[in-house]
């Protein structure tokens, strides 16, 4: 299952968010004979290389905080 599709949270999957909705508005049975299947595989794949890389870069920023806070605890030591 994937997240609402909403274009301003996933500007790099704009184009095939937009070819699943486009897919998804031909019917039911369209639908339902799984001929969507690749177009949802695509915005999932999108959607899991958006998170791997916002994973990396919140983890970078907390390795970075990580590193001053154990900076400003080592001066604290040394001028106790």
């Amino acid at each position: 299952m994937h997240s609402h599709l909403i274009p301003h949270k996933h500007p790099g999957c704009l184009d095939v968010m937009l070819a699943l909705e486009e897919c998804h508005s031909k019917g039911f049975i369209h639908k339902a004979l799984g001929q969507c299947n690749d177009y949802k595989r695509q915005v999932n794949a999108c959607f899991a290389e958006e998170r791997k890389a916002m994973t990396k870069a919140h983890r970078e920023i907390a390795m970075a905080k990580r590193r001053q806070t154990e900076a400003s605890w080592k001066e604290i030591e040394q001028n106790s």
